[in-house]
Parts: C-alpha cells; structure tokens; sequence
C-alpha cells in the first residue's frame, strides 16, 4: 500500500512539473520575462513640460526601478534633438511626439510607438504683445520670428501646420529654437520673438501677465480636434523596429512602468504632483504650475492606448505642408503598435 501511495504522489508531481515546465513556456509567461537590456537610455526634449510627465512620474516614483530597468533620461532642448540621440545610437528609446515616426519612416527609417503618453499635443501658438500690438490674424506672421523648443520639434510642426493653413509657407517666417523653459519666456520678454509655439507651465506663465496673446491652443481635446480635424497623438515612447524586436521583454517593462505611471496621474491631487515633480519644474510659481496642470490634464492619456484615428490625423497634418511626406505611400499600421500596452493594462488595472 505504502509502495503505491509513493507511485501515485510521484506521477502528480510528474504532471504537475510538465504543467508548469508548459505555463513557463507560454508567451504569457514568456512576455513577463527579465528585460533583454535592463540599462535604457531614453531622451527627452523638455523633461520639465507637462507634455513628459508621465515619464518624470515612472522615474520618480520608482517604476522603471520596479519593472527592473535601470533608466538614464538624458534631456535636451527639445523634441528633434531627442531623436537625434536615438538615431545616432546615444540613446535607445525617445519620449516624443508621435509624428516623428512618421517623419522617419518617409527617409526610410522604421520606427514605431509602443506607448502613448499624451492624447492632445498640449502646445500653444502665442503672439507677443510688446512686438505685435496690433496682431489681426495668422497672416500677420508673414515674415515674423516665431520661437519653437527646437526647430524640427513638435512646437515647429504645430507651427508649420497653422501657418500653412493661412497659406504661409514655412521659409516665410524665421523659426528660432529658445528651449522649452525659462529660454522661452526671455526670448519673449526681450522681445527677441515675435510668436511662440511652447507648452504648459510656460505658456500659462506668459498668459498670466498679459505677454501674449492665443492664436492657436491645443491643450484641450476639444480645441485639439477642432484644429487638427481629428485625435492628435502626442507625446510617447517610441524606438527603433530592430530594438523592440531585439528586447521585447524590455520593451514591456518600460510600456508596464508608463502605463502605471498614467493610472497614478488619474488620480493624483494637486499635492500628490507637487510632493512628486522636482521643484524646479515649478518655475518660482507652485500655484500658476497646478492651474497650468489642470488646464492639461486631461490630455494625458488614460492608458497609453493609441486612438483609431491618431496616426491617420498625424499624417493629414504633415501632409499639409511637409514634401518630404506628402505623397509618400507611409505604411501606418508599422508606426505604432498597442500590443504592450495591452498587456500593461491587463497587469494595472
């Protein structure tokens, strides 16, 4: 009897291993593996707007740390220089704006967003009252300086696109890179630019004393889709197809902590981000940074999921006035991808 009770508790612990040896092997299991690559480096154009805080959220409260991933963000002075980096190969994931995708595709590189951090593009286009009184309308940039983080960013695209549609070709104006902070308002203040094209907290900052005027405000999903015609991706997180491919279990992990990181804003108060953000984010102004943020917040994507009509309205507005993308048969479906962030939600609900 003793002889087959052994037997039986044998062959259990026979199935119950070749169970789990199969459940080990599953590509649900597998997709929660060690990350291929735990060191990343992502840049960044402009860590300090609300348009990456989603990323400053993952790294401060520990998300990538939590994921295994031991992340270096390197900030520069605005979104094309970020993906210059990644390019270049000094850094491996870029936060920032989805269209870039597209721009690269069109010069034959692939690639794509894996998580979607911002839903509105969150700029705004501003006139400068000491150096344009009288503004009237778009056309009266014709020949104007008009200040962008970088030129090539999405502040010179939201710029191209606005200027266009006045019938404004964009070696009409001078486009000037002042950074995305305390550059900015300078450049403003000295009356160095006509027009500025930035993002919340220094947007609201200008607003607040009268410095500027609103021509074109994308801050709002509704003033977004009244001027792009449709949901505008914005900020996400996007890397070459050859390293997504090469470090899928990387690539989840930095999808995993962003997402978290999206699910935190949800329900953060105006102290939480306070407490969290570095104070120099703030600009000297605790209270104009958490009115600024709740004008945006609703921008912030609830999940990182790429809406139906995001990378088709992203490729209309380039068209308008980009050569190097009217025309071009771009492939859509290989700009993004939600597979990630799907498998994020399923693990932070």
């Amino acid at each position: 009897m003793r002889t087959q009770g052994i037997g039986r508790w044998t062959k259990w612990m026979g199935a119950a291993l070749c169970a789990a040896s199969l459940l080990a092997a599953s590509p649900a299991a597998l997709a929660q593996g060690k990350p291929e690559k735990a060191k990343v480096t992502i840049a960044v154009g402009g860590k300090a707007l609300f348009y990456y805080l989603p990323l400053t959220i993952a790294e401060r409260l520990g998300y990538f740390k939590d994921e295994g991933l031991d992340v270096e963000i390197v900030d520069f002075a605005g979104g094309a220089k970020a993906l210059q980096a990644v390019v270049g190969g000094s850094a491996d994931v870029v936060s920032g704006a989805f269209e870039h995708t597209l721009l690269l595709q069109a010069k034959g590189q692939t690639y794509q967003e894996f998580v979607l951090q911002g839903r509105a593009p969150q700029i705004v286009l501003v006139v400068n009252n000491k150096t344009m009184p009288n503004y009237k309308s778009v056309a009266d940039l014709k020949g104007k300086k008009i200040g962008v983080t970088a030129p090539g960013s999405s502040t010179n695209i939201m710029v191209n696109y606005v200027l266009a549609r006045a019938g404004i070709k964009p070696n009409e104006v001078s486009i000037i890179g002042v950074g995305p902070s305390s550059g900015a308002i300078a450049a403003v203040r000295a009356g160095q630019i006509d027009a500025l094209a930035n993002l919340d907290p220094v947007a609201s900052m200008l607003m607040q004393k009268n410095e500027v005027r609103i021509v074109s405000d994308t801050r709002t999903l509704a003033d977004t889709r009244a001027v792009f015609g449709g949901n505008m991706p914005a900020g996400c997180l996007y890397a070459s197809t050859s390293f997504i491919q090469k470090n899928p279990n990387t690539t989840q992990a930095l999808t995993n902590a962003m997402v978290r990181a999206l699910k935190w804003l949800q329900k953060a108060g105006p102290s939480d981000i306070v407490k969290t953000v570095p104070e120099s984010y703030l600009l000297g102004d605790r209270a104009l940074y958490l009115a600024a943020w709740e004008k945006v917040r609703e921008a912030m994507s609830p999940d990182g999921v790429m809406p139906d009509d995001g990378p088709a309205t992203a490729l209309r507005t380039l068209s308008e006035f980009d050569a190097e993308v009217k025309g071009k048969p771009i492939k859509l479906d290989q700009t993004f991808t939600n597979a990630f962030v799907q498998k994020a939600n399923a693990k932070y609900k």
